[in-house]
């Protein structure tokens, strides 16, 4: 398996068809028992709204990098709205039908000291008709994309299902289904389906021995016309399942925190690095790592192309090779990072010729939050504020030893002649938790620190290594 791969993952071109939801978190604290019933009284203090159901499967493949469309069906309502501007802030690419008469799907769940204390559950099953004006909405994008990604919630979306897949095989794509239906031959035509061991046994698989296991697997694909089933098997990790071959893949994490939305974030993984480029078996073990990733998180999260890194890097005993986030792509991943409650810590500097006073200092300034971004003076900057003969070290080289340090997760350039060679306009663009310099500054000294004190965040001043210095460096390599 290339690590090298993940560098394409904008290549993958997928669209998700399916049950969309609004999944709607009320936070608060508990400190007594109404009056009115024995149930305890919930002080809200903060609402949130997330995409749910095949709305956050569109989101893992965002968050992964993949360029991904999402169908679905929705009403003429707040919620309806509430998600669409979740989709939007999610870089997502939606095309929605509203539906008269009809509610948006809508999970809403009051959280007191991170426990659920009730879920409220707002639908109503959509019609065969209205699946159909989905379809007629396939037709239409359907050349656009190529993977189309069928997630069923039996929620009424995909209901012309057979019709869906017929479309999106006619056009040439590549076909991946999260199953809901006990009846796999609804979904001929596929290349892949996922289901979960209690949704294969629902479907007829037998799961005595792990023969018997396989071969059920394979009768039900080949009665039901499909190329291959991926198991997903829980604390068994999963399996890669054809008519000829068969691939086990253990689990990946050691402590589960949440099994939410790890069947999303599967089948999402699989589908942007089949997209990439990937054979289906590497593909497979990218989702295998990703899912055991997402459950060591709580509540349904999504996986960023960095920590898929870092965990490949563990799984392979680490191969020479690392992934580096585009410049392009950091500030996104950034806006990300913040949905899912990361606190962003921002630095910058030269990092010309990296010694161990850089490697303390970052580590240092990585553990006032959970995410690390360096701003990195490029070249021209370099030269303006060092001298001619400087940098040593072309921003590439500097920023992909950068980014292969354990406490960087980002790094991303700066420093044009109209910013004055100051990362202050990139500071605004970041809109860090905290801001750390290393130095004899003050707080007034710093650039960009008025704006992120305004903004309710902190600056912080940390001390450098004594006699560490790229200048040192350099004058004793010319001594």
């Amino acid at each position: 398996m290339e690590l090298s791969r993940l560098q394409h993952l904008t290549e993958a071109k997928v669209l998700v068809v399916g049950d969309v939801m609004l999944d709607r978190y009320w936070h608060g604290d508990t400190g007594r028992i109404s009056p009115e019933a024995p149930v305890p009284v919930v002080k809200v203090s903060k609402v949130e709204d997330k995409a749910g159901g095949a709305a956050n499967v569109a989101k893992n493949i965002a968050h992964l990098d993949g360029q991904v469309g999402l169908l679905g069906l929705i009403g003429h309502d707040t919620d309806g709205i509430a998600l669409e501007k979740t989709l939007e802030q999610d870089h997502i690419a939606s095309q929605l039908v509203k539906v008269e008469g009809y509610p948006t799907i809508a999970k809403m769940r009051v959280i007191s000291r991170h426990q659920q204390v009730v879920r409220l559950d707002m639908e109503e099953t959509f019609t065969q008709a209205h699946s159909e004006s989905l379809l007629e909405r396939l037709k239409t994008v359907v050349d656009d994309y190529d993977i189309v990604l069928f997630s069923d919630y039996n929620k009424g979306a995909l209901a012309s299902i057979e019709a869906m897949i017929d479309v999106a095989k006619a056009a040439g794509k590549f076909v991946l289904i999260d199953p809901k239906s006990h009846d796999l031959a609804r979904y001929r035509g596929a290349n892949i389906v996922t289901p979960n061991l209690n949704e294969f046994k629902l479907a007829g698989g037998l799961v005595d021995s792990e023969e018997l296991l396989t071969q059920s697997a394979r009768d039900l694909i080949t009665s039901a016309g499909i190329e291959a089933m991926l198991l997903t098997r829980s604390e068994q990790g999963m399996s890669l399942i054809t008519a000829t071959e068969k691939y086990d893949f253990a689990a990946q994490v050691l402590e589960v925190s949440d099994v939410t939305g790890a069947g999303d974030t599967v089948i999402a993984t699989l589908a942007v690095m089949l997209g990439a480029g990937m054979p289906a078996k590497d593909a497979v073990e990218m989702a295998n790592l990703a899912a055991g990733i997402a459950v060591g998180k709580l509540g349904a999260t999504t996986v960023s192309p960095e920590e898929l890194s870092r965990k490949l890097g563990q799984y392979l005993r680490a191969t020479g090779e690392h992934y580096q986030t585009p410049f392009d792509d950091v500030l996104k991943h950034i806006e990300f990072a913040k949905q899912n409650g990361e606190k962003i810590v921002f630095t910058n500097g030269c990092f010309d010729i990296l010694h161990a006073g850089h490697v303390r200092y970052l580590a240092q300034a990585k553990a006032r939050g959970d995410r690390l971004v360096v701003g990195l003076n490029n070249d021209e900057s370099i030269k303006r504020l060092k001298g001619a003969d400087r940098p040593i070290n072309p921003l590439n080289e500097r920023a992909m030893v950068l980014s292969a340090l354990a406490s960087v997760d980002w790094v991303i350039p700066f420093g044009s002649v109209e910013e004055n060679d100051t990362p202050a306009a990139l500071i605004e663009k970041v809109n860090p938790h905290v801001l750390v310099k290393g130095g004899d500054y003050t707080v007034e000294q710093i650039a960009g620190a008025d704006f992120v004190l305004s903004q309710g965040g902190e600056v912080e001043v940390l001390t450098f290594l004594d006699g560490c210095s790229t200048s040192n460096v350099i004058k004793k390599i010319k001594a």
